[in-house]
């Protein structure tokens, strides 16, 4: 009789949930006593009589032909509640439920909010910075590794890309997972900043000794910086933040140039920190023993040094590593972009760099105050030197005279 109920049917039955559950609440104890197969149905509806909150009714309702039994003898509307309960949905699942699909507690809210299952989610792509030469011979670099040559897609001339391995997909294609292949990318910047990405530890050495072959001015010490990048083909933004890591739709040889010349500014920018803090520090010695003795024993030729290295400072950070100069692949692409702008707060690269800025305004003024000191004490030896001249040519007069007059007496 009920095997296929119109839409209308349906509708009307939903209408009364609310007196079914009055009803069967008032009535739950004279039904206790009958024998009736369906009441486990009536006690289920009886005990939900309350709908929770994550559950809610399609806004479409789409009849499917389902069999069901009713007996002849039994209310249908009491135990109506067997279709209410298969029309159930859940406001987190992203598909609707059909009438033929049944619906369990265990199934509801139990699914992500995203709708994203960790099968989706791949493997992260580890970032390693490197600096340890203050000059590379991009130029030479390339003859000898021309095969993992990347030819360039922008003007920026100051950094070169090679890729290393076999990859099972192209990078550039959409989708395609950097962290899934075998494939790994180097980037090398003409300041000495070498960045890599998806390369296993056992492998660095051997690709900065490539590197190394090509380099000048090697550091004592070489700095270190890491990184994460997380490709998430589902991820409902193009990117999103964390800490100490990125999340992209996926990761291509624009999104590697993007977040390499970042990173490489980053730890260059932290080499040349150090140097200045390393001058501040030698001043805040000098004027600590002024305080103490009230003079210094600088030599003109130091000083002279410390003013070459804070003008070689600065003028690095702000030609060699561009610190000011955007990236030509993030001012066609919007995406790039916004990769770049929140890779830059994340380093504080603006802020680093005032840092830095006001150390060197301060070595500047210490160097003023202190070749001032040392013009003075050439001015007083000078003076002196005048001084002592003038008294030896008055002595030399003197005793002209007194030689004169005592050849006249004679």
């Amino acid at each position: 009789m009920y095997r296929t109920s119109s839409i209308n049917t349906h509708m009307k039955t939903l209408r009364l949930i609310p007196s079914l559950s009055s009803s069967s609440s008032s009535s739950s104890s004279a039904s206790s006593s009958s024998s009736s197969p369906f009441t486990p149905f009536r006690t289920f509806l009886t005990r939900s009589s309350i709908v929770p909150p994550f559950f809610s009714f399609p806004k479409t309702l789409v009849p499917r032909r389902t069999s069901i039994f009713v007996p002849r003898n039994h209310n249908f509307v009491t135990d109506c509640s067997f279709l209410v309960v298969r029309c159930v949905s859940s406001v987190s699942s992203a598909h609707t439920l059909e009438w033929n699909e049944p619906v369990s507690c265990s199934e509801v809210g139990d699914r992500n909010n995203d709708g994203v299952s960790e099968e989706d989610t791949r493997a992260s792509i580890p970032v390693r910075a490197y600096f340890f030469s203050t000059s590379v011979d991009l130029r030479s670099l390339v003859e000898q590794n021309r095969p993992n040559f990347i030819p360039p897609t922008s003007r920026m001339t100051n950094y070169v890309v090679f890729k290393f391995g076999n990859p099972n997909p192209d990078p550039n294609v959409l989708g395609a997972s950097l962290s899934q292949s075998d494939c790994c990318y180097m980037v090398v910047f003409q300041y000495g900043s070498i960045v890599l990405f998806n390369v296993r530890d056992h492998e660095i050495d051997g690709y900065l000794k490539i590197v190394e072959k090509h380099a000048s001015g090697l550091l004592p010490e070489m700095r270190k910086d890491e990184y994460e990048v997380i490709e998430k083909p589902t991820l409902n933004t193009w990117m999103q933040g964390g800490l100490d890591y990125i999340m992209l739709q996926y990761l291509n040889t624009d999104g590697i140039r993007t977040i390499g010349s970042v990173l490489g500014q980053s730890i260059a920018l932290d080499y040349y920190v150090r140097q200045v803090d390393g001058m501040v520090a030698e001043f805040t010695d000098i004027n600590r023993g002024m305080e103490k003795t009230g003079t210094f024993t600088m030599e003109r030729k130091k000083l002279f040094q410390l003013v070459g290295k804070a003008n070689s400072n600065l003028a690095d950070v702000i030609l060699k590593l561009g610190l000011f100069e955007r990236s030509d692949i993030a001012w066609k692409d919007a995406k790039y972009a916004q990769i770049w702008e929140y890779l830059r707060d994340e380093f504080e690269l603006t802020q680093r760099f005032a840092s830095l800025d006001f150390k060197l305004k301060f070595v500047e003024h210490n160097i003023r105050f202190l070749q001032e000191i040392l013009q003075n004490r050439k001015s007083d030896f000078l003076e002196w030197l005048i001084i002592i001249l003038i008294g030896a040519e008055i002595l030399i007069s003197i005793y002209d005279i007194a030689h004169k007059s005592a050849i006249t007496s004679l």
